[in-house]
């Protein structure tokens, strides 16, 4: 949609103050040199040619200072601006997702036609729903159209150069609450919030460390697979984690009892080869503190050669030859060598030291250890005849399990010989339906029982409301005697007087206090005989006693 402008360059002045990029009607930029990020038009001429920075960066602009406002021109209207010293309009709070405005103060005779000519400057127009009231709504495309629509709230429209009042109007823009924007605001943070989630769950995955592989369950199979894997120095400790986790879990019954106690006895046939590695190790590093040594000890010997090298140096016959910087770096280089013969010297002291005592805990513990050794000696033969003795145990009893096994097969292979079988079959089956039977009376019983509770529950409610009727007649008529006590009338003073004697005066007097319940503003004598001299003649006391 191309529509002239008769003045293009003050909607671009206009939109430029704003700091976007000028568009025309059609929505085209009208100046193409327009930079958003430095926030005007380039291409201008400099203000002097003296000061050519002037068109490129204009001073900042004090946010105090009003926004200078133009005429737009339009095909069917002109936009004037309003003054600008007013306060600028008021406006709502933005409600999230925006793309709707509220545009009031539309000329009488104004059409949509001339409402799209005027905003679809603005952007892309999706939907405008306008009032006989001289207001419209408009939802745009994007959520910055609303900025731009909201700088035409002020302007006086005139539609033509007509002067009539129906042909004039003040804009009045203002953000407007729509469900349709709500809903896509909504759609697009859950959109969001479902992405970031995402991204989490990812980065956790990333970050998460593997977990360890399954455990397989026992079976024949398995146990002799991890039988073979113990006996490998390579695959022991994956094995040993199966076994554990096998014994946690419980698979250990009888029949299994033996191939686990082979299992934990290739593990415990482990621990010589542990302790003779750790032996090995144990002699590596007194092989290697006995290389150290011998290396720190030839070291400090060429430390003592370079000092006596520096003090030979030092001496008058040699020293006076050297200048005077020459003298200060030997000075300075025998210090430091000096200082790090002492630092070796303590360390290799403190080897021969710690060596030292022990050399002499050894001379005090060998008196001792050929003690230990000959309990030790006593205690291993002991665990050894307490293991022999566990596991003649354990095969005697996998031995009897296996006896009972076979006792209790055998007896099933007699059972399904015997001729008695199917009298036996029988026997049950009858047994069966007679317990059956007695299920059913039972159940029966059970529901007539409920029924007859349930019974008895609904006549507890009916007593329980004729109970409660009978308490607000009797507090209608405590309140009948009370009211009696302070009025004038014989006929109340002879009701509160006397008591009641028969049924036909308790009648009327429920018939009374339920008409005064009624008529809680009281009623006249006279009204009330009426109403009990109509009522005896239809005959219908009792029935509308029971209705109250």
């Amino acid at each position: 949609m191309t529509l002239p402008m008769s003045d293009p360059t003050a909607w671009a002045t206009a939109m430029n103050n704003l700091g976007m990029a000028p568009l025309g009607i059609a929505g085209q930029p009208i100046l193409p040199d327009f930079d958003p990020a430095l926030g005007m038009m380039t291409g201008i001429p400099p203000i002097t040619p003296m000061m050519p920075g002037l068109g490129i960066v204009p001073p900042p602009i004090p946010p105090d200072m009003p926004v200078v406002k133009e005429i737009i021109h339009c095909k069917s209207c002109t936009l004037f601006p309003p003054n600008p010293n007013l306060p600028p309009p008021a406006t709502r709070e933005r409600p999230p997702g925006c793309k709707t405005v509220f545009v009031g103060g539309l000329p009488e005779n104004g059409t949509e036609q001339i409402i799209v000519e005027v905003f679809e400057q603005c952007g892309e127009i999706i939907a405008i729903r306008k009032s006989k009231k001289n207001f419209c709504h408009i939802r745009f495309a994007e959520e910055y159209m609303v900025d731009k629509a909201l700088y035409l709230s002020g302007y006086r429209i005139r539609l033509g150069s007509s002067t009539d009042k129906k042909d004039t109007g003040r804009l009045h823009v203002d953000f407007a609450q729509a469900r349709d924007d709500l809903y896509e605001w909504e759609c697009k943070q859950r959109m969001l919030a479902r992405e970031e989630r995402h991204r989490r769950r990812m980065e956790e995955e990333r970050l998460r460390p593997p977990s360890p592989p399954p455990v397989v369950h026992y079976s024949d199979h398995e146990c002799s697979i991890v039988a073979e894997k113990l006996k490998d120095d390579s695959k022991f400790s994956e094995a040993v984690q199966t076994l554990l986790t096998w014994i946690e879990r419980g698979e250990v019954n009888r029949r299994s009892a033996n191939n686990f106690y082979s299992m934990i006895q290739s593990a415990n046939s482990h621990v010589r080869r542990l302790v003779n590695e750790k032996a090995a190790h144990e002699k590596d590093m007194e092989e290697a503190k006995e290389k150290f040594k011998q290396a720190l000890s030839g070291i400090l010997i060429q430390f003592e050669q370079i000092v006596a090298v520096y003090h030979s140096a030092s001496k008058q016959k040699a020293w006076d030859h050297f200048t005077k910087a020459q003298r200060k770096n030997i000075s300075v280089w025998c210090k430091q060598a000096e200082e790090i013969r002492n630092i070796h010297n303590d360390e290799l002291m403190g080897i021969r030291r710690e060596e030292e005592m022990e050399m002499s805990d050894d001379e005090i513990e060998e008196t001792t250890e050929t003690k230990e050794t000959e309990e030790s000696a006593l205690v291993s033969q002991a665990e050894a005849l307490k293991e022999e003795n566990d596991s003649l145990r354990w095969q005697l009893d996998a031995y009897r399990n296996e006896v009972e096994l076979l006792k209790q097969e055998q007896g099933k292979a007699h059972r399904e010989d015997d001729p008695n079988k199917e009298q036996q079959l029988k026997l049950l089956q009858q047994a069966l339906q007679g317990m059956q039977q007695h299920l059913l009376k039972l159940q029966e019983e059970y529901k007539r029982k409920e029924a007859e509770l349930e019974k008895i529950k609904d006549d507890k409610l009916q007593v329980e409301k004729m109970l409660e009727n009978l308490k607000e007649k009797e507090s209608c008529a405590s309140r009948l005697c009370a009211s009696s006590q302070d009025s004038d009338y014989p006929l109340e003073k002879t009701l509160n007087s006397c008591p009641i004697k028969s049924e036909r005066e308790a009648l009327l007097v429920g018939i009374i206090s339920t008409f005064l319940h009624v008529h809680p503003f009281g009623a006249s004598i006279e009204y009330i005989c009426s109403y009990l001299h109509r009522l005896d003649n239809k005959g219908d006391r009792l029935s509308l006693f029971a209705w109250d």
